[in-house]
């Protein structure tokens, strides 16, 4: 293994300057915008107008797409794509495996004789039926039960990858549950745009007749050379690495941060935008993360479909591009102990069909009050279904990054900075009932219609806070990297869409008691203020105060996956699903169940891996330095006899007995580990088995680091088997 490090090493040298590594952006990138996107422009151009209308109605209304339709949308996608060189097509869809998945079949086809076409038609584009038995599905169908269906999404664009036409689908059983990441999205966009339609026509604009969600993710990863990456088997094993003592330089300067971009990564950025630009993926930001080789790009916001999977989308490009420029990419939130992990950072908002986005103030107190209507609503919301928030960013590797002092802690709270916190302690006064004159020009002109001023001021920001205000969007901070953006945001819309319900079903009800709309808003929202108050947290999200604190308010601290997922077990979450329409209860419950699964699997290869490591690698490497420092200690005895030998040797002998100690440690933790890993692994109830691993496992994952760790800074460095931290994280 030590040869494989050292050959890995001494590739690096020449990675700067091969001739592959540079890239020439051509020309402008807008010009290569969607080139490579069945966008509104291309239908423009290969649709006939009867065509084009029932998709872009299909695309913002909902419509049903006709059969004949489907047949010349079909025939247009096949030509446009053959003529930038496709020969195949397929579903792209999301499964719950957290990646995408897709199986290709081709436009050729034979005919009579010898001769051959190329066909692609309404029903080939409508639906495909790959095999569902080898997906996750939580226990809802038998493995002999395969059939399983993707249906195109239209309100997602067609794209090429390499020569393959790919068309956004949702995937469900024959049966017709839900199998994917995509389709409950869809269906929680559809209710919390009809619940914020409803509420904005009936209180602040009748011409608003759709609500958009909009994201904004921020997408952090981590670059390592490909030839050290496969000389680390737990970085390419589990993503991240197992073992490892941190390196005397790692983040303490913050010189990494938005730093000078190096060279070689710099290249491949280029490139990477460039691929980007021409899958209309909008990207516009990039620089240097906080720690050692991590990185970030950004683009800017789009409708929350479109940005999940454009997002799914890049992660896939991104590892191909790295490939091409001799990287890895790192998606894991955690690969490297002792320095930040990554996030993915995502942006919520509200937008009209009418221009405006909703959580930003207006002009005058009118939308001002349909500013503060939605921003309410929204804490509200959070603050009823915190743990279901919780449990949406829950995984086994986004555990070592919550609360660890780089991320948001596993308690749900909300920053709203300390104006804005003002101006709910004033709504909170507001009269019960019916509003005197007087009352209702001062919360107009100085409560109300100073939120612009304040917002334009307001420029604070709160680092540790999983759920943030940020001037005209809500920013869920605690989102892992290697996350699938649909699940949180699935959850938000939904929760979102149930709270407005309420809040317009409690206004109406007071209106008709006769109370003025205004009034009625008012009323309703004080009364929101108040129980929601015990969310709203100004302070230091990492202290040990905030989460005695929390305690008190009665808010959770769900630390582990198993603890979130089993809170998210409560029947109300279920109800919530239901009565939107995303989820039936066994399809929330199936949901659950592989959350449970996929957890004690992650663990069960960590300690796998680890044992693997420890036995075959470390311990190995350790035996024969000490080996070597014994045949020192042998000839120095023979040399110098008893008497100064005793002396000569004095470090030598310490080294020896330090030694045995470790090996003698990691070998009762590896034998410790297994043994509790195949009782976990042996507990048939996916919750009891989740929380066996966690709880008794899991710990066990620290002693062995703990004393290979110490092995390292003790054994020759041309003797160590595994690629080092130092290596890895300075070496470009």
């Amino acid at each position: 293994m030590s040869t494989l490090r050292f050959k890995a090493l001494a590739e690096l040298p020449f990675r700067n300057y091969r001739q592959d590594n540079f890239v020439e952006v051509p020309g402008k990138l807008s010009e290569l915008f969607c080139s490579n996107v069945f966008s509104e422009y291309t239908m423009r151009e290969y649709l006939t107008k009867e065509a084009f209308s029932s998709i872009m109605d299909a695309i913002k209304k909902g419509s049903q797409i006709q059969r004949h339709i489907a047949d010349q949308v079909a025939v247009a996608m096949k030509d446009w794509a053959m003529s930038k060189g496709v020969t195949h097509y397929t579903h792209w869809f999301q499964p719950l495996t957290g990646s995408t998945a897709e199986k290709h079949d081709s436009f050729f086809t034979p005919i009579e004789g010898d001769r051959a076409i190329e066909r692609f038609n309404g029903g080939m584009l409508i639906q495909q039926e790959p095999d569902a038995s080898s997906f996750p599905n939580g226990g809802i169908r038998n493995t002999f039960e395969a059939r399983g269906y993707t249906a195109w999404d239209p309100t997602s664009p067609a794209f090429i990858m390499g020569t393959t036409l790919c068309i956004p689908s949702i995937f469900i059983s024959y049966t017709g549950e839900t199998l994917d990441y995509k389709t409950p999205l869809l269906r929680a966009l559809n209710a919390v745009d009809e619940a914020a339609t409803d509420v904005c026509k009936a209180y602040f604009d009748k011409n608003v007749t759709k609500v958009m969600p909009t994201l904004g993710w921020e997408q952090e990863y981590f670059l390592v050379d490909s030839a050290l990456y496969i000389s680390r088997p737990d970085l390419v094993l589990t993503g991240k690495t197992l073992l490892g003592h941190s390196p005397a330089k790692g983040q303490q300067l913050d010189d990494h941060y938005f730093g000078s971009i190096p060279t070689r990564v710099m290249n491949f950025m280029k490139e990477l935008e460039i691929e980007c630009m021409k899958l209309g993926i909008p990207v516009t930001t990039r620089h240097n993360e906080v720690a050692p080789n991590q990185f970030e790009l950004a683009p800017m916001f789009e409708e929350v479909n479109v940005a999940v999977d454009h997002n799914s989308l890049l992660m896939d490009v991104m590892a191909r591009v790295a490939h091409k420029h001799h990287f890895h990419i790192l998606f894991h939130e955690k690969p490297f102990d002792g320095v930040n992990g990554s996030g993915k950072h995502n942006n919520w908002s509200l937008a009209t069909d009418t221009g405006e986005n909703l959580l930003s103030p207006g002009k005058n107190p009118k939308k001002n009050l349909q500013f503060l209507t939605f921003f309410v609503n929204t804490l509200k919301a959070v603050h009823d279904y915190a743990d279901l928030l919780r449990a949406s960013i829950a995984s086994a590797s986004n555990d070592h990054r919550l609360g660890a002092n780089e991320a948001p802690p596993a308690i749900i709270s909300a920053f709203i900075g300390s104006q804005l916190f003002s101006v709910l302690e004033e709504l909170e006064k507001v009269t019960d009932g019916k509003l005197s004159p007087e009352e209702k020009t001062e919360l107009k002109l100085n409560v109300v219609g100073k939120i612009p001023e304040i917002l334009l001021d307001n420029t604070d920001r709160n680092r540790t806070s999983p759920f943030a205000f940020t001037g005209n969007k809500f920013e869920i901070r605690a989102v892992g990297s290697s996350a699938n953006c649909a699940e949180p945001m699935t959850v938000m819309n939904a929760i979102a869409a149930k709270q407005l319900k309420v809040f317009k079903a409690e206004v109406d009800a007071l209106i008709e008691k006769g109370l003025k709309k205004d009034e009625a808003i008012f009323n309703v929202l004080r009364e929101y203020i108040k129980q929601l108050k015990n969310i709203l947290f100004e302070g230091d999200g990492y202290s040990d105060d905030w989460a005695k604190e929390a305690k008190k308010r009665g808010l959770n601290n769900l630390k582990t996956t198993p603890e979130a997922l089993k809170q998210e077990m409560d029947k109300k979450f279920a109800d919530l699903y239901e009565e939107l329409g995303i989820f039936s209860h066994r399809e929330f419950e199936a949901r659950n169940e592989i959350k449970f699964e996929k957890y004690s699997t992650v663990i069960d290869i960590e300690a796998r891996v680890l044992a693997d490591i420890a036995r075959n690698h470390i311990i190995p490497a350790a035996l024969n330095y000490q080996n070597r420092l014994i045949e020192n200690v042998k000839g120095l005895k023979e040399i110098f006899g008893d008497k100064e030998f005793q002396t000569l040797a004095k470090e030598q002998i310490s080294l020896i007995t330090q030694i045995s100690a470790n090996v003698s440690n990691i070998k009762i933790g590896v034998d410790n580990l297994l043994t509790e890993k195949e009782k976990a692994k042996n507990t048939k109830d996916s919750h009891k088995q989740a929380e066996a691993y966690c709880n008794k496992v899991k710990p066990l994952f620290d002693t062995i680091r703990e004393a290979s760790d110490a092995l390292e800074m003790m054994v020759d460095d041309e003797l160590w088997p595994l690629t080092k931290y130092r290596e890895l994280l300075f070496t470009r």
